[in-house]
């Protein structure tokens, strides 16, 4: 991995180091909640936790199980910058398909919802290959698609899901231009809103080097992570992906496929690696 942090110390500036001053708790709270959203979580569906079967998704009821240590020690690492500096949306990307992102937000989410009263809103803001909605097997529509055409209102396409403080937002009606649906006002505004009810937004999106869709939505988000596969990502589409965003609000790379020795060889570790500049 010295290659992948070589690559991440060349970025300018070092979002790990607060503005002199700048501190906090945990549980840092988000902007005020705007009046049309204040009775949002009393209108939403709630369904029940049933994972698709294949998902490999991390249950409150098993938390012994891997890779959920992994994931809990993600969690503790971003809340930890939480308490440093106001970040409440994040976006979960790749550099290219297959490198486990949507795995990542839909874990990091869960861990996140698992701490007692710590909302957290995982959505699905990848409209060209959207998996939220299976991982979860809840419908893919109504979704983010329909609310920012008009079709449906806020409160209808987020589900809550049953005994915790997770909320699923899926995609929505597959669209013809995606890219031109996330440039509408409609989705700045609705980011900016959602930290004012939820304490985490993780936004799943396209890979950086397939699409611009991740790049413009962590424009709009407080920061990213950076999936990448263990053996199959190589430093190339690293460095492409990094240097492809339009602004250094990267918060980390998260890596996926990392074998932990003998014990642990019939699972997938995630690990979280931060940088900082060199001095």
């Amino acid at each position: 991995m010295s290659r992948v942090h070589d690559a991440l110390r060349r970025m300018e500036g070092n979002p790990l180091n607060p503005p002199a001053g700048v501190t906090g708790s945990l549980r840092t709270p988000g902007p005020a909640v705007p009046e049309e959203l204040r009775d949002l979580l009393e209108k939403v569906e709630v369904v029940p936790f049933t994972p698709s079967p294949d998902a490999s998704l991390l249950d409150a009821a098993h938390p012994n199980e891997t890779p959920g240590e992994e994931f809990r020690s993600l969690r503790t690492r971003l809340n930890h910058m939480q308490s440093l500096q106001p970040i409440h949306s994040i976006v979960v990307t790749s550099g290219s398909p297959a490198e486990g992102k949507s795995f990542t937000a839909a874990n990091l989410a869960l861990a996140q919802s698992h701490l007692e009263g710590n909302l957290t809103l995982l959505a699905d803001f990848d409209f060209r290959r959207p998996v939220i909605h299976n991982l979860f097997q809840v419908p893919r529509s109504p979704g983010i698609t329909d609310y920012l055409r008009g079709k449906v209102q806020l409160h209808e396409i987020i589900k809550r899901v049953e005994g915790g403080n997770l909320f699923i937002m899926p995609a929505g009606e597959a669209v013809l231009n995606p890219l031109e649906l996330l440039n509408l006002p409609e989705v700045k505004t609705l980011l900016d809103r959602l930290p004012s009810v939820f304490n985490w937004v993780i936004l799943d999106s396209p890979p950086l080097l397939f699409a611009a869709d991740a790049n413009l939505m962590s424009t709009l988000c407080h920061g990213l992570l950076l999936v990448v596969r263990m053996g199959v990502t190589t430093i190339d589409s690293v460095t492409r992906a990094i240097s492809s965003l339009c602004q250094n609000n990267m918060l980390g790379v998260v890596v996926n496929g990392a074998n932990r020795g003998e014990l642990y060889s019939k699972y997938t570790y995630y690990h979280s690696y931060y940088y900082s500049k060199p001095e």
